[in-house]
């Protein structure tokens, strides 16, 4: 192996593009569960506050703080099952679309840019390409006699033909 020195022409926007959604998608989809079961246990906490207080206080609930959202809240609270994961889902298409947006833009810039990265590419050893002399002798070597045993080859190994119907 050698290493040979050059400078990175170009990225691919589309591949650039894939990755920025992808990174998008797997932040969006934690940071979105973790969203959501906030949202779900504060929707739990302001019911529960909003029933001490109108308890302590002896007010109407309608007349609190988000005292007419009451049953938007307590079906937040009690189907958080469907919650964290509907929220986690939109936060994470949301995310992926800005991530792609994000790596394309990258990558578009990188590529209008006149200053380009170093890279080390490291290329294998190059394989002496065989003489014609060594093509020719291999090609006009007969074939040993054997080596296409088995299921359809006669035993001098050369393929069986079907006979022909005459």
């Amino acid at each position: 192996m050698r290493l040979v020195r050059g400078r990175l022409a170009a990225v691919s926007v589309r591949a650039s593009f894939g990755a920025g959604m992808w990174v998008g998608v797997s932040l969006g989809l934690v940071i979105g569960a973790i969203g959501g079961a906030l949202l779900a246990w504060g929707a739990g906490t302001i019911l529960t506050w909003q029933r001490d207080l109108a308890f302590t206080l002896g007010v109407a609930r309608t007349l609190l703080p988000l005292g007419d959202q009451v049953a938007a809240l307590r079906w937040l609270s009690s189907t958080w099952y469907l919650v964290i994961p509907a929220v986690a889902i939109v936060v994470a298409l949301v995310s992926g679309l800005i991530g792609g947006l994000v790596g394309a833009l990258l990558a578009a810039v990188y590529n209008r840019s006149p200053r380009h990265a170093t890279v080390v590419v490291e290329i294998p050893d190059l394989v002496e390409e065989p003489t014609a002399e060594a093509v020719a002798d291999a090609t006009t070597r007969r074939r040993r006699g054997g080596t296409r045993r088995g299921r359809g080859a006669d035993p001098d190994g050369s393929p069986r033909t079907p006979p022909s119907a005459g």
